[in-house]
């Protein structure tokens, strides 16, 4: 038994039932409302602290007492069976130099000004999968059609990786992030780098106007350094707005009047996006930390080596911050948000990522005024074993 030992019998336990997939876990909003900090016990059995608050959650996220790597990280507790995200991260020694080596490198490609640069093109992106889905159906498959394939033709064409491998690099994708099977996790991550190395041996030959092709060139960048992050970039770069716009989609349609406000007011469309990356509900268990040293979390003592999870789908619902969070308001200010983390780790890929979210739903509630659900929300597949989860599909009328 990691860490807590006995004291962590009377721990919740990790995934909690989300009989809703727009809302809240039952239980996580429970112990939110007993305080902000809890006892847990992670998927996999480990001990860890569940952070829950909105202040705490945004302090924390920028608090350097806490970070991804463990001074003993075979023996450190995990948060589930994920090669990415399951359990440590990184060099304990060098963590922080690494992190902001990182960012250096990857900071220039993802710019505010650079990627504003690219919202044409994502427009026109866009468009086109609408006139596919519209010659499809109705009905139709949402996530099929416009969900899934435009973040990835977005970040293939920004790092320069060849569209037509987009099966290969799903299915490795969909392994790494698997949160039970950590032998095919660490499968699909292996698979990952390696293609990331092919293509970066590509782009040393045969160098493009993209980003793999830019890392490459800078000096002092080696090729496992390249691929790692061009790997890295692909990864987050289309699976988590895949899972944003299905759900967003799902939000909005199966809250009707909050649907037809946009269709009315198309204006509205970028707060609506705000409130579409903050509002979906989850099971629990948010972005995992090790503490570096001893600290204290709103007077609870946390020692150093131990699990933090901070839950920012809990800090999203915080009612000191959203009132009425579990109501869906696409006028709400909810750009205090914590979907895309905060502080120093800060999410790189949040312009994107908006850009594309502002385009897809400016189309749809243009183009499709009328767009509804064509199954119960009951009805509704959602991948339940991917570190990201969402949608499966998304049957529509129109």
């Amino acid at each position: 038994m990691n860490l807590m030992g006995a004291a962590m019998i009377t721990a919740a336990q990790l995934p909690f039932e989300q009989t809703d997939p727009l809302q809240l876990a039952p239980r996580l909003r429970e112990l939110q409302a007993q305080g902000t900090v809890h006892r847990v016990r992670t998927a996999v059995g480990d001990a860890a602290w569940l952070v829950t608050g909105h202040a705490q959650v945004r302090r924390l996220l920028d608090d350097d007492r806490l970070g991804r790597a463990h001074p003993d990280p075979r023996s450190a507790p995990r948060a589930g069976e994920s090669a990415l995200f399951g359990g440590p991260l990184g060099n304990f020694a060098t963590e922080a130099a690494d992190h902001a080596r990182m960012r250096s490198l990857l900071q220039p490609h993802f710019s505010p000004r650079h990627l504003r640069a690219l919202r044409p093109r994502i427009e026109t992106l866009t468009a086109r999968l609408l006139d596919g889905l519209t010659k499809l159906g109705p009905p139709a498959d949402l996530h099929t059609a416009v969900a899934m394939p435009l973040p990835i033709l977005v970040i293939c064409e920004l790092l320069g990786v060849p569209y037509q491998d987009r099966e290969k690099f799903r299915a490795w994708t969909a392994d790494a992030a698997n949160i039970r099977d950590r032998a095919r996790s660490e499968r699909g991550l292996g698979e990952l780098f390696g293609y990331g190395k092919r293509l970066v041996a590509r782009k040393r030959a045969e160098p493009g106007d993209d980003v793999i092709s830019r890392l490459c060139a800078t000096e002092g960048v080696s090729d496992d350094e390249a691929a790692g992050l061009s790997m890295a970039l692909l990864f987050a770069g289309h699976e988590t707005t895949v899972v944003q716009i299905g759900l967003g989609a799902l939000l909005l349609l199966a809250h009707p009047e909050q649907w037809q406000a946009l269709v009315d007011n198309p204006v509205l469309v970028p707060n609506a996006v705000e409130e579409i990356l903050r509002a979906p509900g989850k099971g629990g268990g948010g972005i995992p930390r090790y503490a570096r040293t001893d600290l204290d979390i709103d007077g609870v003592t946390i020692r150093a080596g131990e699990l933090v999870l901070l839950d920012n789908g809990a800090a999203n619902h915080d009612p000191a911050v959203f009132p009425d969070p579990d109501r869906v308001d696409v006028t709400r200010s909810a750009a205090a948000h914590l979907t895309f983390g905060h502080g120093a780790r800060y999410c790189l890929g949040a312009p994107l990522a908006r850009i594309e979210l502002q385009a897809v739903f400016t189309e749809l509630v243009t183009r499709l005024p009328t767009l509804r659900l064509a199954v119960g929300v009951e009805e509704l597949t959602m991948r339940r074993d991917t570190l990201t989860g969402g949608l499966a599909e998304l049957p529509v009328r129109w």
